[in-house]
């Protein structure tokens, strides 16, 4: 049975927040996010539908229309929160494939919540589908809809995006459905990937743990019985910001305003670091305030004509690895700026919580030195956003290695975190920059932020999966 939209998009969660108010009528709201911003467009252009879970717990929502999109809601129960998400998803994909900086857990009961809740999401898509539709899944969390969407649907394009990086085979093959996942990606008729690297492990996973052959992007799945010989390929598509928006709002008068009277709080410092991250074990922030604090505590920074600010946003609170997190990074705050702080004035200023978009973009106006240190990262946008902000040609980037980012913006000062003297150094560097090379190399960073945007990001990729052929409806 086939649905009615010729372009549906699968993923996690809906593009809008929904709420019941006090006489219990359900309203939603637009979700912030590059996804969605840049996909809306398309969306509206082809008649698309939306496939994903609301948010809410053991809630039933019938399929609405919001925003110009035909919004189709999967229910997920309290229970399968606890194992689909929090455990498989986040407990075991998300650690592994962040190169284990974290334990992952391999539990049985998380797998089994895994194949089922990817098995709602395949039929939800199947039943919105029109007949030779293309389908546009996403994420880690969804891995096995493409082959069981294919099994249901072999009429539709299926492409699959993993906004994460993908790990090492050596370390994939610890994962016990290793095969299970590599067979689902390979449903697929295009599997993007942020870096080049990640395209090339996830084809090594398929020559150790399948019989396909691969040439070059190309996977070759053989025909067999009914179902004829087909392509899977296997490409990079780095994503990006809606960078125009950022770039025009960041030069308003209230941005700018705004920006002038952060640093006038902040006692107008020489220097002022900034750090704006989920509050996440792979985004290097306990290694950031170390070199900061080594800096503090060695004279080469002092207090307060330099300061770090460190906007941290609430994340996975009820994981322990993220409590644990938390306790660790608020502990090392207090202790810095209990020796190295002074009345009113902090050599940390520590956020744990969300901002509203204009007043991140008065904090990366304000910033003379933005701090992008994860251990390990798929794209990291905000290094993006950073430099979509610094229409003014002020600021250094001062970039992880091992941030999928690092690919396109050779003109940031590139770090290993791990490297605790070498990061120190590379942060002398920015805040002692000579001006014109720091506009040198943040005029070449925006000339590819803003050329390379969202909408550039969603466009490639899908012109390479339209240019699959049409199949027939028969397996």
């Amino acid at each position: 049975m086939s649905g009615t939209h010729d372009f549906v998009v699968v993923a996690n969660r809906l593009p809008v927040d929904i709420q019941n108010d006090v006489d219990g009528e359900r309203t939603w709201t637009r979700s912030p996010g590059g996804l969605v911003t840049a996909l809306a467009p398309i969306m509206r252009a082809k008649g698309g539908a939306w496939v994903g879970w609301s948010g809410a717990a053991d809630t039933t929502i019938e399929p609405f229309e919001a925003d110009d999109m035909w919004l189709a809601p999967v229910p997920l129960s309290a229970k399968e929160i606890a194992t689909y998400y929090e455990g498989f998803s986040n407990a075991t994909l998300w650690p592994l494939y962040h190169d284990v900086i974290a334990d992952p857990e391999y539990h049985r009961v998380w797998w089994n919540a895994y194949l089922e809740v990817n098995r709602r999401f395949a039929e939800a898509a199947a039943v919105n589908a029109a007949e030779h539709a293309t389908v546009w899944v996403h994420d880690y969390q969804l891995q096995l809809v493409p082959q069981m969407l294919r099994r249901l649907r072999p009429d539709v394009r299926i492409g699959f995006f993993n906004h994460i990086p993908f790990p090492p085979v050596e370390l994939f093959g610890q994962l016990p459905w290793r095969r299970q996942v590599i067979e689902g990606l390979l449903g697929a008729d295009l599997v993007g990937f942020q870096r080049t690297g990640d395209a090339a492990n996830f084809l090594r996973a398929v020559r150790r743990f399948t019989s396909y052959g691969t040439r070059g992007q190309v996977i070759t799945i053989g025909k067999h019985w009914t179902r004829p010989e087909r392509h899977v390929r296997a490409a990079t598509f780095p994503i990006s910001i809606d960078s125009a928006q950022l770039d025009e709002l960041a030069r308003t008068e209230a941005v700018e305003k705004r920006a002038a009277e952060i640093r006038s709080e902040l006692g107008d410092p020489d220097v002022l670091l900034l750090g704006v991250d989920r509050l996440d074990y792979t985004k290097g922030i306990r290694h950031r305030i170390k070199a900061f604090g080594e800096l503090v505590a060695e004279k080469k920074l002092t207090v307060p004509a330099a300061a770090l600010v460190q906007v941290a946003s609430p994340s996975r609170e009820q994981v322990d690895e993220y409590k644990t997190l938390r306790h660790e990074v608020e502990v090392m705050v207090g202790n810095l700026n209990g020796e190295h702080g002074s009345l009113g004035r902090a050599a940390i200023y520590y956020m744990h919580h969300s901002y509203p978009q204009e007043e991140m973009a008065a904090l990366y106006r304000a910033a003379d030195v933005m701090l992008v240190t994860a251990l390990r990262d798929g794209m990291n946008l905000v290094a993006k956003e950073y430099v979509a902000a610094r229409s003014d040609l002020g600021g250094v980037l001062v970039l992880s290695e091992f941030a999928g980012a690092a690919d396109e913006m050779s003109q940031a000062l590139l770090v290993n975190p791990h490297d605790i003297e070498g990061m120190k150094s590379v942060i002398m560097r920015a805040a002692t920059m000579d001006p014109r090379e720091g506009r040198r190399r943040m005029r070449a960073l925006r000339k590819r932020v803003l050329e390379h945007d969202v909408a550039h990001w969603a466009n490639s990729f899908l012109s390479v999966l339209e240019a699959v052929p049409q199949r027939t409806s028969h397996v």
